[in-house]
C-alpha cells in the first residue's frame, strides 16, 4: 500500500478529562476515499483536527501523525514545519469558513495564498493566471457564475461548494470534509458528495470525510473508519456495515447512524384553475 497518511498511538484528554481519541492507529492510502463515522461525540471530528495539526495529542504520548512521510505530529507537539504540511491538507469545515463580506473567487484565492510572496497575500493581489485557475475550480464545482458575489448571499451548499473549490486551488494531496453535508439539504448533499468522490477519482486526491449518515458512507466511501468513544471500532469495506453489526458496536446509537437522508420534498403539483359556471359563483 503506497501509504498517505499514517497514524500511531493517537491519544487525546481535553482539560474536563474526557479521554476524546484512545491509541488510534490508522492507515490510508493515497487516492483512497475514506468514511469517518460515528454518533455525536466519537471523536470524528477531534481525529480530523489531529491530522490536521490544529490540535496536539497528549503531551508525553507515543503519538504520530505523519502525512506523505512529513510529520505533522509527535509525542503531542506539532511539527516546526507544520505550515508546509498544511499546505498539502485541505480543511472542509462543518460551517463553511469564508469570509461573508468577500467575493467568492477572493474566498476560493485564499488557497493559493501558501505559494504567494507575504506582501502579496497581505494585500491579495492575484495574478490573471490565479484568478483563471480559481475561475476554473469554481466551474468544477459548479457555481462558476456566482464568483462575484458575496459569499454570504449563496446557500449553503453553494458555500460549501465553494469551500471545496479553494481546495482545489490549494492543490491539496489530501482534503479533509468535518461533517461538510450536516448543515445542507438532501439535494445540496448529494451534490457535494458527489463532488467529492469526483476531485477523489479525477485528481488521485485522498478524501477523508466524517459522516453521520452510513447510508451515504456506503455509497461513495470504499472504505470506512467507524469510532466509537474515542477507538476505532472498525475499519474495512463499507460494504460489511449490515444494521446488524453496527447495533453491535453502537447499541442504541446505531440507530442515529442507520437513519437515511430525507429525501427533497416534491414540489406541489399545480392544478389548472378552471372557470366556473356563473350559476356557480
Amino acid at each position: 500500500m503506497n501509504t498517505l497518511l499514517r497514524i500511531r498511538h493517537l491519544d487525546k484528554h481535553f482539560a474536563n478529562g474526557r479521554h476524546a481519541l484512545r491509541d488510534i492507529n490508522i492507515d490510508v492510502a493515497r487516492g483512497d476515499m475514506v468514511a469517518l463515522i460515528g454518533a455525536s461525540g466519537s471523536g470524528k471530528s477531534t481525529l480530523l483536527r489531529h491530522i490536521a495539526g490544529l490540535v496536539a495529542a497528549d503531551g508525553g504520548s507515543q503519538s504520530l501523525v505523519e502525512i506523505d512521510g512529513c510529520c505533522v505530529q509527535k509525542g503531542g507537539r506539532i511539527h516546526r514545519d507544520i505550515r508546509k504540511v498544511r499546505s498539502q491538507v485541505g480543511f472542509v469545515f462543518q460551517q463553511f469558513n469564508l469570509v461573508a463580506r468577500l467575493p467568492v473567487l477572493v474566498n476560493v484565492l485564499v488557497g493559493s495564498l501558501h505559494r504567494m510572496p507575504w506582501w502579496r497575500s497581505l494585500a491579495r493581489v492575484f495574478t490573471a493566471q490565479e484568478r483563471a485557475q480559481a475561475l476554473d475550480a469554481l466551474a468544477r464545482v459548479g457555481i462558476a457564475d456566482c464568483h462575484a458575489q458575496r459569499a454570504s448571499t449563496l446557500s449553503g451548499g453553494q458555500q460549501q461548494r465553494a469551500a471545496i473549490a479553494r481546495t482545489l486551488v490549494q492543490g491539496a494531496k489530501v482534503v479533509l470534509a468535518d461533517e461538510p453535508i450536516a448543515s445542507l439539504d438532501p439535494e445540496s448533499s448529494r451534490k457535494v458528495m458527489e463532488i467529492l468522490a469526483r476531485i477523489n477519482r479525477e485528481d488521485g486526491c485522498t478524501v477523508i470525510v466524517s459522516l453521520h449518515q452510513v447510508d451515504v458512507a456506503m455509497k461513495y466511501c470504499p472504505r470506512v473508519v467507524a469510532l466509537n468513544q474515542g477507538r476505532v471500532v472498525f475499519d474495512g469495506p463499507s460494504s460489511a456495515l449490515t444494521p446488524a453489526l453496527l447495533h453491535e458496536l453502537y447499541g442504541v446509537q446505531a440507530e442515529e447512524l442507520l437513519r437515511p437522508v430525507a429525501p427533497e420534498p416534491a414540489p406541489p403539483v399545480a392544478v389548472p384553475w378552471t372557470a366556473q359556471p356563473a350559476s356557480a359563483v
